[in-house]
């Protein structure tokens, strides 16, 4: 039986998307995690076939000065565990460690953020990002933009596996839209509250659109380091009391939310596929994003959704007003991005390209 170690850096909803497909293969699966950050990514146990490999690693968040530990202790996880391939990323953290291992085939795993940000962040980054490419059977990727950044630093095209990581469009039903008939206008944001998502851009936005128009509504699931200032933003904005914080929420709880919304928002300042916006499109929600090469790949303006100047606050709150003036065809959207869904990111359908890139790193193993 063909051994794998999956290593990521977390345990989260694609984590255990992934775990569970390959589960059910006739690989034998182990699992290394990388830390534990502080907020709860995934309670769903892992399935019962795939081990968890316990290490110096998977206990806390990690730096820099971590590395030579956890690199020692992965050569002896390796030693004892033989797998025949691993599968690691994201590309600096994961994936790095197993490439300073010398340690092959490896299969790097891209996050999106991974090439699109944290590959650009300084020197270090970049040459750990180009080292790691350079040692990598085959990277995986979400989007053509995650590709053509791949290719910049140097990894052969015909090495790289694109396909969208998908969802599982069971759990995501396309639902009637909560105030269809009514003045009411609801916006969802599922993003964590961390700079890179642009939520602050997205606080400002809706204080800017919701002055204009009384009845717009906003949920803002999760939390993160901007929570205070958000908060303050809603506050000073005298729109506080138009704002639901569900918190964070389970994967199970989800689709509820979606249902619970009339569109679906995204300020993030980079991203690949983005699993939230397809979830969003799943669910029969059209979608106002940030105009990023990633979400330009998905939505279409004027028939699943609209895009915004990334960045731009005035711009986004026009696009909430100008959205809530055409939501007679939002049904019609609504249905144009289920089909986005359906034809393009069926994880059902996605995963047999996974195992395809498995079997051509083992074969020129």
């Amino acid at each position: 039986m063909t051994r794998l170690i999956y290593f990521s850096r977390d345990y989260t909803n694609h984590d255990l998307r992934f775990l569970s497909a390959l589960a059910s293969t006739d690989y034998e699966v182990y699992y290394l995690r990388l830390e534990r950050r502080r907020e709860q990514l995934e309670d769903r146990p892992l399935p019962v076939a795939v081990r968890q490999i316990k290490w110096a690693g998977g206990k806390q968040t990690v730096n820099f000065f971590d590395g030579p530990n956890l690199l020692l202790d992965l050569r002896r996880v390796i030693k004892e565990v033989k797998p025949d391939l691993i599968h690691a990323g994201p590309i600096q953290r994961s994936a790095f460690l197993v490439a300073l291992s010398g340690f092959k085939p490896l299969i790097s795993a891209s996050w999106g953020y991974d090439l699109l940000h944290d590959a650009d962040r300084n020197l270090f980054w970049r040459d750990a990002t180009r080292y790691t490419l350079q040692r990598s059977a085959i990277l995986i990727g979400d989007c053509d933009t995650v590709r053509n950044k791949a290719i910049e630093f140097g990894m052969p095209d015909n090495k790289i596996v694109t396909f969208p990581w998908g969802i599982e469009l069971d759990s995501f039903i396309p639902g009637g839209f909560p105030f269809q008939g009514s003045d009411q206008y609801t916006l969802l944001s599922t993003r964590n509250w961390e700079p890179i998502y642009g939520v602050e851009i997205l606080a400002k936005a809706f204080v800017k659109s919701a002055q204009k128009n009384d009845e717009l509504r906003l949920i803002m699931l999760g939390n993160g380091s901007l929570a205070n200032q958000l908060r303050q933003t809603f506050t000073r904005g005298g729109v506080m009391d138009r704002v639901i914080f569900p918190g964070q929420v389970t994967h199970t709880d989800l689709p509820k939310y979606f249902q619970m919304a009339d569109i679906y928002v995204s300020a993030s300042r980079t991203d690949g596929s983005s699993i939230s916006l397809i979830e969003a499109f799943a669910s029969g929600r059209p979608a106002i994003v940030s105009d990023i090469p990633g979400n330009r790949e998905w939505v279409e303006p004027g028939v699943n959704g609209w895009w915004f100047i990334d960045g731009d606050e005035d711009d986004l709150a026009e696009a909430i007003l100008s959205a809530a003036d055409q939501r007679q065809n939002f049904p019609e959207m609504g249905r144009a991005a289920r089909q986005t869904a359906e034809e393009r990111a069926d994880w059902g359908k996605n995963f047999s390209k996974l195992l395809a890139a498995y079997e051509v790193a083992l074969e020129h193993a």
